[in-house]
């Protein structure tokens, strides 16, 4: 893959963007290992804008790497899915609640950042190719901008930890296409609709719903591709 080919303006960006889009859409497979020279060979680059481009992608959680080993796709297990997505709940409830109150009380309008994410889902229902990794990059970043458009700075920055492994949940739903994609942007607008209208109540309980859809249909590809191992077949025998 060439460098030359991405529509942007700073290498280290065009590395980031690429790898991440690749890791999202799972063609970059969990366990994979990520090295410096691997992403440096891969896109033509040097080793410290390749080096740039591993740490933030480590820093934001969609690698992760522990002391004298390469960095490496994390493989989510199913006790990860089921916390990842319980804070997850835990964190935007609140910060529904808290935005809509706040457009209520007219302090805060409903963020540009995330009507613009849902334009770029809506428009996509025309496209019956449209590719994963973009998605759930619009996905996410729906939510992340009606998170941080609510009052707490703390409250967006401890989402904000969370949303390089929930991105990777979010890139399966998107790629395994365990979520219709109109039933997304269904839910989103719903979602949206409620803020607008300063419904801090079923803004709250619209997201959990939302959050806890996705979560129950990770789990169910998680368990349908893991049952082999997880559930052993009657009659097998044990070593």
């Amino acid at each position: 893959m060439s460098i030359d080919a991405l529509a942007v303006t700073r290498l280290p960006d065009a590395v980031y963007d690429a790898l991440r889009e690749s890791i999202v859409d799972g063609r970059d497979a969990p366990g994979s290992p990520v090295t410096e020279q691997a992403i440096a060979d891969r896109f033509g680059v040097a080793r410290p804008t390749a080096k740039a481009a591993l740490e933030r992608l480590v820093a934001e959680g969609l690698l992760r790497r522990t002391a004298h080993k390469s960095a490496r796709v994390p493989e989510l297990d199913r006790a990860d899915i089921v916390d990842l997505y319980a804070n997850r709940a835990t964190l935007e409830v609140a910060a529904l609640a808290g935005l809509a109150g706040a457009v209520a009380a007219g302090t805060t309008p409903v963020p540009a950042a995330a009507l613009a994410a849902q334009r770029t889902l809506t428009d996509a229902l025309d496209s019956r190719t449209a590719p994963s990794a973009p998605l759930a990059r619009a996905d996410i970043a729906f939510h992340r901008a009606l998170v941080e458009a609510q009052p707490s700075p703390r409250l967006a920055r401890l989402h904000a930890l969370l949303m390089g492994e929930i991105e990777l949940c979010t890139g399966q739903v998107q790629s395994h296409r365990l979520l219709a994609l109109a039933d997304v942007v269904d839910q989103h607008q719903s979602i949206l609709d409620a803020v607008a209208a300063g419904d801090a109540e079923r803004a709250a309980s619209l997201t959990r719903a939302h959050i806890e859809g996705a979560r129950d249909r990770l789990l169910a590809h998680y368990d349908a591709t893991h049952s082999a191992t997880t559930h052993p077949t009657e009659g097998s025998t044990h070593g």
